[in-house]
């Protein structure tokens, strides 16, 4: 009996050794800190000091066929969950995602203009601005193709648009006027193996979603679409794009679409030290569509700019933004022209 207990045992650590082997990888955590000052002009400051917390979990693997997988979750300030996305790479087949959360899709691609630190509209001032951002906000699956003489495409799709944050067994409504969503994005690096295009990039992406036959504002499909093409020469960095948002709205309120345009140019000082100048701005359009009549020029539009300088020590970096926007919210009233300057610290773990 003792004998055949000591064989049961050996056959059982033996298996358990197996699958310990097979589901070996690596889990870490890695984060940040970022402590600001914030003035914001022609209005009422408050409390000017701010923190920002954040925390990654990254685990990965290998598979026995050489493909890869790797888990990502982020939780941002107050250890609250943000986003989960569960990346497979298949070597020369590119790769697979299931993203939850973490606005990619062509929300990846919404602003990809060079700063030093963040992008125009991103510095406390809520604009309101539209960004496109296809089914980035919806948990969807994404392919990204392998990286041929420095370009790819990526396309995304998901199945319930709106609906994110799914747990495992489970399934979600989005409960709205559109059912599915559909990405597909080109970034063209045309080098053409020359030393002088290294530093060029072109990003080129559209979205559809599509609206359900029981909509009842929505009379149409809804689409989005970017174009971008930024240059990298020297310490210098250049950078143009357009992007718009088809609302599908007929007889309504709202606009039939709204248009963007943004650039930038930013200067590498040294390595530690950058300084950046960028602008972003959104008009409505297609106003002869809506039955409102209180439309006027002025409160069509939103723009905002901002001039930033960063340094970085090591672990830690010193930003400073001063941003200005005109007509914020699209409103023409005196209070929606605001400026803000933002001192910030951030500390990475």
């Amino acid at each position: 009996m003792n004998k055949l207990t000591k064989v049961g045992c050996s056959a059982l650590c033996g298996s358990l050794a197996a699958i310990s082997s097979v589901n070996a990888g690596e889990l870490t955590v890695t984060g940040g800190a970022d402590m600001t000052w914030m003035s914001i002009g022609e209005t009422t400051t408050g409390n000017p000091l701010g923190i920002g917390s954040n925390l990654t979990f990254k685990g990965s693997g290998e598979l026995d066929n050489g493909w890869t997988f790797d888990l990502t979750v982020a939780n941002l300030n107050g250890n609250a969950y943000s986003s989960t996305v569960v990346d497979v790479g298949m070597g020369g087949l590119g790769s697979l995602k299931l993203n939850q959360g973490d606005g990619s899709g062509l929300g990846s691609y919404d602003d990809k203009m060079p700063t030093a630190w963040e992008e125009a509209w991103g510095h406390g001032l809520n604009p309101g601005v539209k960004l496109v951002g296809g089914v980035g906000s919806s948990q969807h699956i994404q392919y990204t193709s392998p990286t041929v003489m420095g370009s790819k495409f990526v396309i995304a799709y998901a199945p319930e648009y709106g609906a994110s944050d799914t747990a495992d067994k489970g399934t979600a409504v989005a409960n709205n006027e559109i059912k599915r969503g559909y990405d597909a994005i080109m970034h063209l690096n045309p080098s053409l193996g020359t030393e002088l295009l290294a530093g060029l990039n072109i990003y080129v992406g559209a979205s559809l979603q599509e609206k359900t036959k029981d909509s009842l504002t929505i009379t149409n499909d809804q689409g989005e679409a970017v174009g971008a093409i930024t240059f990298d020469i020297g310490p210098i960095s250049l950078g143009y794009g357009v992007s718009g948002f088809v609302t599908g709205y007929e007889a309504s309120t709202n606009p039939g679409y709204y248009k963007n345009h943004m650039y930038g140019v930013a200067f590498n000082v040294n390595d530690d030290l950058s300084i950046s100048h960028s602008y972003y701005d959104t008009r409505k359009e297609d106003m002869s569509n809506s039955s409102g009549s209180s439309f006027v020029e002025d409160n069509r539009y939103v723009e905002v700019s901002t001039t930033q300088v960063a340094y970085s020590m090591g672990g830690a970096s010193i930003r400073l933004a001063r941003t200005e926007a005109d007509n914020v919210g699209f409103s023409d009233a005196a209070s929606a022209d605001q400026e803000a300057t933002v001192l910030s610290l951030g500390l990475a773990f």
